[in-house]
C-alpha cells in the first residue's frame, strides 16, 4: 500500500509539473524567508522546473482573507500561524489538506504520525516550531537579563524595548513577568482580571516601547541602539547574532513557543502545483534542511535527528531551537484556542490602550 501511495504521489506529481510553471509563496521575510528559498523554493524548482515566487508580507493571514473575499486571489502557499490557519479555515477561506498528500518518513511511518501533536490540520500543515522570546545587546548591561520580569524592569535594567504591535505573546509575557506560572497564564487570561494584571504590566513599560510589525524589525531595532531589548522571533535573533555577529543574546525564560504553517487559500491560481509545492517541501529532509538556515524546530519527528550544523559548518544547532530542553524549562506553548476565540476582542483593546495617553 505505501508503494502504491509513493507511486501515486510520484505520477501525480508528474502531472502537477506539466500543469503550472509557476507557483507564489507568500511568508514573513528576512532570514525566515531566506531558510525557506534555500530548503524548500531552489530545490522544488531544481527537481520540478517549476518557478517559485517568493512573497514577503507583515502577516500572510492578512491578504489571504482580503483576497478570497474579493474573489481575486494571487497567492499560491502563504505561512500562518496556527490561531490564524484555524479561524480562516473555519471560515471557508482555505482548501483543505488531504493527509494522502503528504509524503511518510524515510522509514516507512506515515505521515499522520511523523508529524508532532497538533502539526496537521484539516487546512494546514505545519513546517515549523518558533518562538517568540526577548533578547538584549549585551553590551550595554554590565548585568545579564535573566528572565521575562528582568525585561519589564525599567530600573533594574533602563533602556528602550521593543514589542510586536498586538496583542498576542504580550498579554502571556506580561503575565509570567508579574509571576504566574505558565501553566496557569490562560486560565488567569480567561478572567476580567486576568486581562487587566497584564494591562498593568505593560503599563509600565508602554512609554519606553517602540511596537514593531515585521520579524525582521527587531534585530533591526537592536542594531540601530534604538532598543536595548526587545521581543523577537527567536530564529531572528539566532541569524543576527551568529550569522552576522551581532552581540545579542536571547533569553529563553517565559518563551512563547508555536507552529508555523502552510495553508493554501481558496481559490489559489495554481492549485495543483501548490499541492506539489507542500508535498516537497514538508518531506523530512526538508524539513531537516532548513534548521541549517535558522534556528527553527522542524515539525517532524523524523527530521529531528537530521538536524545538524548551521550552514556555516561549525554552529551546533540544537542549542538554539525552542525545542531544546534546556530552553523549555519555563515555556508557554501558545494556546490557539484560546485566540481564535479571543483575537479580535484582545487586539481591538491593545489597540485602545495604545492609542490612549
Amino acid at each position: 500500500m505505501k508503494k502504491l501511495l509513493i507511486l501515486s504521489t510520484a505520477l501525480t506529481g508528474a502531472s502537477f509539473a506539466a500543469s503550472a510553471q509557476e507557483v507564489s509563496v507568500m511568508s514573513w521575510g528576512g532570514a525566515y524567508a531566506v531558510s525557506q528559498v534555500e530548503a524548500y523554493h531552489k530545490p522544488f524548482t531544481a527537481e520540478t522546473g517549476i518557478k517559485v515566487v517568493s512573497i514577503d508580507a507583515d502577516n500572510p493571514a492578512t491578504p489571504i482573507k482580503a483576497q478570497v473575499e474579493a474573489g481575486n486571489v494571487t497567492i499560491d502557499v502563504a505561512d500562518v500561524e496556527y490561531a490564524d490557519a484555524i479561524r480562516l479555515c473555519d471560515e471557508g477561506l482555505l482548501e483543505e489538506i488531504d493527509m494522502a498528500m503528504l509524503p511518510p518518513a524515510p522509514d516507512g511511518t506515515p505521515a499522520s504520525e511523523d508529524f508532532l501533536p497538533g502539526a496537521v490540520t484539516d487546512c494546514a500543515v505545519a513546517t515549523i516550531v518558533f518562538s517568540t522570546v526577548f533578547a538584549y545587546d549585551t553590551t550595554k548591561f554590565p548585568e545579564a537579563p535573566t528572565s521575562m520580569a528582568d525585561f519589564f524592569n525599567m530600573e533594574k535594567f533602563p533602556g528602550k524595548r521593543g514589542m510586536r504591535k498586538g496583542a498576542k505573546a504580550n498579554l502571556e509575557m506580561a503575565l509570567m513577568a508579574d509571576g504566574v506560572p505558565a501553566a496557569d497564564v490562560y486560565a488567569t487570561l480567561e478572567t476580567p482580571e486576568g486581562i487587566d494584571r497584564a494591562f498593568a504590566m505593560l503599563d509600565k513599560i508602554k512609554t519606553d516601547t517602540i511596537w514593531w510589525e515585521a520579524g525582521a524589525q527587531p534585530p533591526q531595532l537592536l542594531a540601530d541602539g534604538e532598543v536595548a531589548m526587545t521581543t523577537a522571533y527567536n530564529g531572528r535573533i539566532f541569524a543576527a547574532a551568529v550569522a552576522e555577529g551581532k552581540p545579542f543574546e536571547t533569553v529563553w525564560d517565559g518563551q512563547v513557543y508555536e507552529y508555523d504553517l502552510f495553508v493554501i487559500p481558496k481559490g489559489a491560481p495554481n492549485l495543483e502545483a501548490a499541492k506539489q509545492f507542500i508535498t516537497f517541501a514538508t518531506d523530512t529532509q526538508r524539513l531537516a534542511d532548513q534548521a541549517k538556515w535558522i534556528a527553527y524546530g522542524p515539525a517532524r519527528k523524523s527530521s529531528g535527528a537530521l538536524v545538524g550544523m548551521y550552514q556555516d559548518g561549525k554552529t551546533e544547532m540544537a542549542p538554539y531551537m525552542p525545542t531544546s530542553a534546556a530552553n523549555l524549562t519555563n515555556a508557554l506553548a501558545s494556546s490557539y484556542e484560546f485566540w481564535v476565540d479571543r483575537d479580535t476582542e484582545l487586539n481591538e483593546r491593545f489597540n485602545a490602550w495604545l492609542a490612549a495617553n
